[in-house]
């Protein structure tokens, strides 16, 4: 009976948080926090396939991941390398960049969640074009997505192309995934080209990596990416991996040992907001001063 099912979208609406207000037979389900266009003229007793759709949409949006993607306003416009956390707060942030690819993202993707991990993944504009489903997937699975520049160059750019190069992804990103993101990281770590002066002006936390696996380096076999990683984290690592930009399979291969082995060292697994959020916590904002000095001076060589 459609009553029995408008009894049970009014339940669903209520379980996810959402005030309806007053939803009686005859009246439309206000469009609040959910996509109802296609029901926004449709009533409760019109007809019977339009509220089974209801069910079916809001069943999905409650059981869709919440993803937290606000950074705190301390960190914005700054350079970062690692949170600073008390050193028994053993967390760490895992980060990939240069994808969406075809087959390594989704390969990763599937390591991540089979270990209930959440990661950034730092997209390439032309990557978030040429494979769109791969970067819903990304969001889909509960993960942060960060803004990589459309094309990934290195070279010295005036304001309008590093203005391109930023907001470009950043709207194919918001199109393709509903994702307005605020993190920035430069195409091999170079901050002295345009783009982080761009990105800094636009409000980006520019986020780079205080530990990595060298995966970019082809000698690099998985045994060497793995002692790579372990040797330099630390609580409020972030670690710099690649799910695109080339073939790879050895960062495939060594993330799941990566992964047990950080475990084994009492490591939990955040995204990079949550890593920033721990440490705003830790101190108060007026003092909270993120690690702004490389720690490593190899972080540029070793990213392509």
């Amino acid at each position: 009976m459609p009553n029995e099912k408008l009894h049970l979208i009014v339940k669903l609406v209520s379980v996810v948080g959402i005030t309806a207000g007053a939803i009686s037979l005859g009246l439309l389900i206000p469009k609040i926090g959910f996509d109802h266009s296609w029901l926004s003229k449709q009533s409760i007793n019109r007809d019977d396939k339009a509220i089974n759709h209801a069910i079916s949409s809001i069943s999905a949006q409650a059981a869709a991941p919440v993803i937290k993607t606000e950074i705190p306003k301390a960190f914005q416009g700054q350079t970062i390398y690692q949170a600073k956390l008390k050193p028994n707060n053993k967390v760490v942030a895992l980060t990939f960049d240069d994808g969406p690819g075809p087959k390594n993202t989704a390969q990763i993707l599937e390591i991540l969640k089979k270990n209930n991990i959440k990661a950034t993944f730092f997209m390439v504009g032309i990557m978030v074009k040429n494979f769109p489903q791969i970067a819903k997937q990304v969001a889909a699975d509960g993960h942060v997505i960060g803004n990589h520049t459309w094309h990934h160059r290195y070279r010295r750019m005036d304001v309008a192309t590093a203005a391109s190069e930023i907001n470009r992804i950043a709207d194919i990103i918001y199109k393709t995934t509903g994702v307005k993101t605020t993190l920035f990281r430069p195409p091999g770590g170079f901050l002295k080209n345009g783009l982080v002066d761009y990105a800094k002006s636009q409000k980006y936390a520019v986020m780079m990596w205080s530990d990595e696996s060298s995966d970019t380096q082809r000698r690099e076999q998985p045994p060497a990416l793995i002692k790579n990683v372990i040797k330099g984290v630390k609580p409020g690592a972030i670690v710099l991996m690649h799910d695109g930009g080339g073939n790879r399979s050895r960062t495939v291969q060594a993330l799941p040992q990566i992964i047990s082995d950080l475990k084994a060292q009492g490591y939990k697994f955040v995204t990079i907001p949550e890593l920033l959020e721990m440490q705003s916590k830790e101190e108060s904002l007026a003092t909270a001063s993120p690690i702004t000095a490389s720690p490593q001076a190899k972080n540029q060589s070793n990213h392509k």
